[in-house]
């Protein structure tokens, strides 16, 4: 029998008697920051090992900025805007290493709309729209290359749609 709480694991083969063991360790150590805070954004490692965020919020402002984290160097620069700004959104790394972002909401309202990332030009391509329009959903990209996209809400609305991105 095994206890796992938080960083920490205890032992107990009899649950009478248990001593704290330490089975694993993490340490966090700090990196430089964001250009601009956020929240409600996404996070995606790409394909060179990088890692893009996208959108989110800043205090009440919806954001159509995008950054890079280079581990290497431990630095972020910004990159390509978004067409849209949003938050609440998915980003999806493709297998052709492209990302595609889909949904959130801005200052607009919900969004249907979805757009492609190319790391290697660092363009974004408005793409087709989504048949709902959906926040606060998932994304997850299927073993044939697709992408399904799942539930989320509209306003108070909880959504039981789907729907299948193909590349």
């Amino acid at each position: 029998m095994a206890l796992g709480v938080g960083a920490g694991c205890w032992s107990a083969p009899n649950p009478a008697r248990i001593k704290p063991f330490k089975c694993f360790h993490l340490d966090w150590s700090k990196t430089g920051n964001l250009n601009h805070a956020r929240r409600t954004h996404t996070a995606s490692v790409l394909a060179n090992g990088k890692v893009l965020v996208t959108g989110g919020l800043s205090n009440l402002d919806f954001l159509n900025s995008t950054e890079l984290y280079d581990p290497s160097t431990e630095t972020w620069t910004i990159t390509g805007n978004m067409n849209n700004a949003r938050a609440e959104h998915t980003a999806s790394v493709l297998t052709n290493g492209k990302v595609l972002v889909t949904g959130g909401l801005n200052n607009q309202g919900f969004l249907n709309s979805t757009e492609l990332y190319d790391p290697s030009t660092e363009i974004w391509t408005i793409m087709g729209s989504m048949n709902n329009a959906r926040a606060e959903h998932t994304a997850s990209v299927l073993a044939n290359g697709k992408v399904l996209v799942i539930g989320g809400h509209i306003n108070q609305d909880f959504l039981n749609s789907t729907e299948l991105y193909d590349p």
